[in-house]
């Protein structure tokens, strides 16, 4: 990615085998430029606003849209989201997946049991106050109206 983003004229020279962070704007970037999944991207400025997403979130997921990439500011815990749950009233649930996971394929029960996947009620998984970038991922055949939301 790092070259990727170095040969695209995104990142200067030099970034390249560097330990500088990649956002899910850069994320978005590279899957454009290697190929079938495409990222559209869409601006929280206040974690708090998640909640105005969810419907956008719920018809991405139903779509058969793939995996969001969630970065922010504040709250520096990347996260990948896999569904939502919309319940009555304010109650609102994502299937959050922490992307640092790393070793031997485990059960999913074994996944939730350690923290690696669950649910989460939505303003426990996301600062109020933190901006969040927002990458819904999908195959490039599906339309993308709106590259940045």
């Amino acid at each position: 990615m790092q070259a990727a983003l170095e040969d695209m004229g995104d990142k200067p020279p030099g970034f390249r085998g560097s330990q500088d962070w990649i956002g899910c704007v850069e994320a978005s970037l590279c899957l454009a430029h290697f190929g079938e999944t495409q990222g559209r991207l869409c601006h929280v400025p206040r974690g708090a606003g998640l909640h105005g997403e969810l419907e956008r979130l719920y018809s991405h997921f139903a779509g058969g849209g793939g995996p969001v990439m969630v970065g922010g500011d504040a709250d520096a815990r990347s996260k990948a989201l896999l569904g939502v749950c919309i319940g009555s009233g304010t109650e609102a649930y994502v299937l959050v997946l922490d992307p640092h996971y790393w070793g031997a394929p485990k059960s999913p029960s074994e996944l939730q049991a350690a923290g690696w996947v669950g649910w989460r009620e939505i303003n426990e998984a996301f600062d109020p106050n933190s901006f969040y970038n927002l990458c819904l991922t999908s195959h490039s055949s599906e339309q993308q109206q709106h590259p940045l939301d």
